[in-house]
């Protein structure tokens, strides 16, 4: 009898072990017979489950990237040629048509511009110095509003849908809807030079040009949290997308970051000898870039609040500072804008492009391999391949979210909210249980063995406590007391069989024969 052929489509797509790789937990417990010190039979035997189905967690994992549909791009030169070399010209000329109506430039005489993406990175709003604000979908060149708020616009900030954005205007801080209506003027946040937006904690941040700091709760209307920072003129301020921590640098150079919860910063960082001129958080929250007016650009691992990790020296001094979703940092100096990408080790730029005039503001497009740049002239956009995350998560930012999936997805995050009380440094705090560690168990239990035995006084004290009695409180239990008593003497008279007295019995009226027509009428009817 010949063996019955497998069908092959039942055969699972092997995996690569560099996939396996990268997302490896590292070593497991070792549960085999002999290698193990373990001799319970059966926690060795949930530890083996255990085990299995991290394995399984991790293959699963690993096969599933087999069903992402898109993958990033990059540059591919020939031997002995540069990246920095392509212009955006021939970018725009070599990829598909839907890519290259990506790149735009828009000429606008209200600069400098500032400007900002939406998460998902569907939508861009933009502030001119001169009172210039607009709203549009970049991708299918659709205004929502423009308006002229007629006064000085300092920066914008979307807030957590594209329905609404914050200004920084000369005075104060307003929020406009999509349709350039003002609802709300934050006469609390006056003189606000930057603007940040915490999306899991619906905090709009805004620091000012006396140096202070504030939150503001955009989900109740109530400002969580004011305060001088003490250093000065706040030129430039970012947030840590992994804590919610504000980083702010100043003119000694030090980078202090900050939270509602505490009127003193968690942590200094002494980054450079003079003053700090920007700053950039990647978006895992793992390294930051710092750039001061001597032309230095350092990387610092912010977990460890250590050493530098790399520190270049430019030929100009560096005013802007991005990093991408995959890692890229874009460093504008001037009107020249440069990439460098974070895989290669030499210190080369990975793309150059030289604006028409000086750059004042940056910031990376969230699933696009865009960067966008606001200039003194207007705002342009900049295809950087490989620079956005290619796959995105439908749940968390959706850039083809209709009205009604946006209201679920606003509905969802005010239901998941974080508390402001959670900011600090370290990103792990939600997760944990808030109860005693165990060596405050173990410390306040020894404390306990160690006390001496309490001398007890077993003299009874009368103490009187004030307003606790008085005569009428007494008189009230003496007569409760006496019920009691008489209820019980008559339950005791009945099990006897003998019928009490409760009542006296009433006299006999006297008969007043014929005087009886002189007596009162209550008299005539008792006699009767």
């Amino acid at each position: 009898m010949e063996p019955v052929a497998r069908n092959r489509y039942h055969e699972r797509v092997p995996i690569s072990k560099k996939r396996l790789a990268k997302h490896d937990r590292g070593e497991g417990v070792n549960v085999m017979p002999g290698k193990t010190k373990i001799k319970n039979e059966i926690v060795r035997t949930k530890l083996e489950k255990k085990e299995k189905t991290f394995d399984d967690v991790i293959k699963e994992t690993a096969r599933a990237e087999l069903l992402l549909t898109e993958d990033y791009g990059c540059f591919e030169p020939d031997a002995g040629e540069a990246t920095v070399q392509f212009k955006q010209k021939q970018i725009v000329d070599n990829v598909d048509i839907t890519s290259a109506a990506k790149r735009f430039s828009l000429d606008l005489n209200f600069g400098p511009y500032y400007i900002r993406y939406t998460r998902n990175g569907r939508h861009l709003v933009l502030g001119g110095k001169k009172g210039h604000v607009a709203a549009f979908d970049w991708v299918t060149k659709t205004l929502l509003c423009e308006v002229n708020v007629m006064e000085s616009v300092h920066d914008v900030s979307w807030l957590h849908v594209e329905t609404m954005f914050a200004t920084a205007q000369k005075e104060w801080v307003y929020i406009y809807d999509n349709q350039g209506i003002e609802l709300h003027c934050l006469k609390a946040m006056s003189k606000v030079n930057k603007l940040e937006f915490l999306p899991y904690h619906f905090l709009l941040a805004s620091a000012s040009r006396e140096g202070h700091l504030t939150w503001l709760d955009v989900s109740i209307g109530k400002f969580v949290n004011s305060f001088n920072t003490r250093v000065g003129h706040i030129a430039d301020m970012t947030q840590n997308p992994s804590n919610a921590v504000l980083c702010v640098g100043d003119s000694k150079g030090v980078i202090s970051m900050w939270s509602p919860n505490s009127r003193d910063p968690l942590a200094k960082m002494l980054c450079h000898n003079q003053g700090i001129a920007a700053c950039a958080v990647h978006p895992h929250g793992t390294y930051m870039a710092t750039s001061c007016t001597g032309r230095f650009v350092k990387i610092w691992d912010i977990r460890q609040l250590t050493g530098p990790v790399k520190n270049y020296h430019v030929r100009s001094p560096v005013r802007h500072l991005s990093f991408s979703q995959c890692g890229q940092l874009a460093m504008a100096m001037g009107n020249v804008v440069e990439v460098y990408r974070s895989s290669e080790e030499e210190i080369k730029p990975y793309l150059r492009h030289r604006a028409d005039c000086t750059v004042t503001s940056m910031q990376f497009c969230p699933y696009e391999d865009v960067l966008g740049i606001g200039t003194m002239r207007g705002v342009s956009s900049l295809l950087v391949p490989g620079s956005g995350e290619a796959n995105f998560d439908a749940l968390e930012s959706n850039p083809f979210q209709t009205k009604t999936q946006r209201r679920e997805a606003e509905v969802k995050a005010l239901l998941d909210k974080i508390q402001p009380e959670f900011i600090c440094l370290d990103p792990f705090t939600i997760m944990q249980v808030d109860g005693p560690k165990l060596k405050d168990k173990l410390a306040a239990r020894n404390k306990l063995l160690h006390l001496k035995p309490m001398k007890i006084d077993f003299k009874p004290r009368r103490t009187k406590s004030k307003g606790k009695g008085g005569t009428v409180k007494v008189l009230k239990t003496k007569k409760i007391l006496k019920d009691l008593n008489r209820q019980k003497t008559i339950d005791m008279l009945r099990e006897a069989n003998i019928e009490p007295i409760t009542k006296k019995a009433k006299k006999p009226q006297k008969d007043y024969g014929i005087l009886n027509r002189f007596l009162p009428k209550s008299r005539k009817n008792a006699t009767r």
